[in-house]
């Protein structure tokens, strides 16, 4: 039997999952990695020790079946890091990531002069992004940009190193703000910007593009015969799509996770003038469109904090128990949920966390049920501007680790007033990326043929009565989410 691995690089751990060609999931593993914060607004990562997890999490995920089996290895990667290295692989800087706001001058002062970058590369102007990460290198003389040879993400430090490959994938290439996504080539304005070469950037690829002969000693380390070929396959965005079969127009795919997003894929840029939502390179002829959410997974996890205790502990399955017990709307109790400033639709970093509508009757039952309604909220407020620009959701899958909770996942149907489809395996990314892999490899004849081999779990139906409530917030929760903006702002500089 034959076996494809879906390798993803995600800002916490690297997974390695082990696919029979039916989407079955035979085997995964998963090495976490630390995010370090050395000063406030920074967000960063050991290059090295995330080679280190992507190698073990691969050489744990293969131990069960045998490596002539293994037809190739298809590679996700989370968008936005940018990595300072030599000609010799070697890392300058640490892996800077998306959550990293210390640009966050740069990329206000490059929205206001320069807004038709937008325009070319469909990257918001925003600190996530490596064209804010290198103007801020470059006002401030950092030290590794001035020494590097190349400017790249993880996914092309590994290859690099692996490979000996000077590729980036569409996607990846797209999310850097110096891409232009109607010729798939580097942007010259842009990269006169940043104030560096296009010599400084690796070549942009397909998804479908191919490596072979990986050095011997990786290959020894990740468990791997040296011949097994690598597909470069692209960010975790449009791979998550196809993972979860939101291919054809009308279907979009919902993850929440740490962060959460929605996304549709086009066939063509999908450009929006006041600039609320991403259009990315996957392909030569499909490009991947949506928005991110800072807060999703993240807010739980500070309600969990916030109302622990010695004596009880709250996981995800306690807190949608506490969550269940309040009627939808949380007693008209809404929650900002912009703990960790916000992306989508507004693109502030200085965004803060509320909870709006507080009286003495609410408990922390409520507030729960709320900040879970807010995650949803946001998502729902990105959708929106994918409405107002012709895109319908005719059909939603959604994916990541809230789908463990039912509670929430109802929420999602009863807000959105559709059929919510789960899949078996939530390493949507994954499968994506193993796909594309097969599909390069000449194993499968299409991309979309993927529908076919995603095996569904569960779905859930919206609560009409439940949806004319949230509609109802929901335009409260727009309206105050951007009243709210500019005081957000003076708060951040106080």
């Amino acid at each position: 039997m034959n076996y494809v691995i879906g390798l993803d690089l995600g800002t916490t751990s690297a997974k390695s999952v082990v696919f029979q060609e039916n989407g079955h999931v035979v085997a995964e593993h998963e090495v976490d990695y630390p995010l370090n914060h050395p000063q406030v607004g920074y967000a960063e990562q050991d290059p090295l020790q995330m080679e280190t997890a992507a190698l073990e999490a691969l050489n744990l995920s293969t131990r069960l079946v045998e490596s002539e089996n293994i037809v190739g290895v298809g590679i996700s990667a989370a968008m936005h890091s940018m990595i300072c290295m030599d000609e010799n692989g070697v890392p300058l800087s640490p892996s800077i990531i998306w959550a990293d706001a210390r640009s966050a001058e740069e990329a206000a002062l490059l929205k206001k002069e320069s807004p038709d970058v937008y325009m070319r590369t469909g990257t918001p102007l925003h600190p996530m992004s490596p064209l804010s990460k290198l103007l801020w290198m470059k006002k401030y003389r950092y030290e590794p940009w001035e020494q590097a040879d190349y400017f790249v993400s993880v996914k092309e430090f590994l290859l690099y190193r692996w490979f000996g490959e000077k590729v980036v994938d569409y996607s990846i290439a797209a999310a850097t703000g110096l891409f232009n996504i109607h010729t798939h080539k580097w942007d010259e304005e842009t990269l006169h910007l940043a104030g560096i070469s296009e010599g400084q950037l690796f070549a942009p690829v397909p998804p479908t593009y191919a490596m072979e002969n990986m050095r011997e000693h990786f290959a020894e380390k990740a468990g791997l015969k040296r011949s097994t070929p690598f597909v470069i396959g692209g960010s975790d965005g449009p791979l998550a799509n196809l993972g979860i079969g939101a291919i054809r127009p009308g279907e979009t795919a919902i993850t929440i996770g740490t962060s959460g997003a929605i996304r549709q894929f086009s066939s063509e840029p999908l450009l929006d003038d006041r600039q609320e939502i991403f259009s990315y390179s996957f392909t030569d002829d499909l490009w991947i469109t949506g928005g991110p959410s800072n807060n999703g997974g993240l807010v739980l996890k500070w309600v969990q904090q916030l109302f622990e205790t010695e004596s009880e502990s709250l996981p995800l399955e306690k807190l949608s128990e506490l969550a269940a017990e309040v009627e939808a709307g949380s007693e008209n109790l809404l929650f900002l949920p912009y703990l960790n400033g916000e992306r989508a639709p507004f693109w502030k970093a200085e965004a803060k966390g509320s909870f709006i509508g507080l009286t003495p009757s609410h408990r922390k039952e409520h507030m729960t049920r709320a900040a879970m309604e807010g995650v949803l909220f946001s998502i729902l407020h990105i959708a929106s501007a994918l409405e107002r620009l012709g895109n319908k959701h005719e059909k939603i899958f959604a994916s990541g680790g809230f789908a463990r909770s039912p509670v929430w996942v109802q929420m999602l149907a009863d807000l959105f007033n559709k059929r919510i489809d789960i899949p078996v395996s939530h390493q949507s990314s994954a499968w994506g990326a193993a796909w594309v892999a097969l599909y390069s490899l000449g194993h499968v004849d299409r991309l979309e043929d993927i529908k076919e081999s995603i095996p569904m779990n569960q779905h859930y139906v919206p609560n009409e009565e439940n949806h004319q409530k949230y509609r109802q917030l929901f335009d409260v929760y727009q309206s105050v989410s951007h009243k709210l903006q500019t005081d957000f702002e003076q708060l951040h500089r106080l």
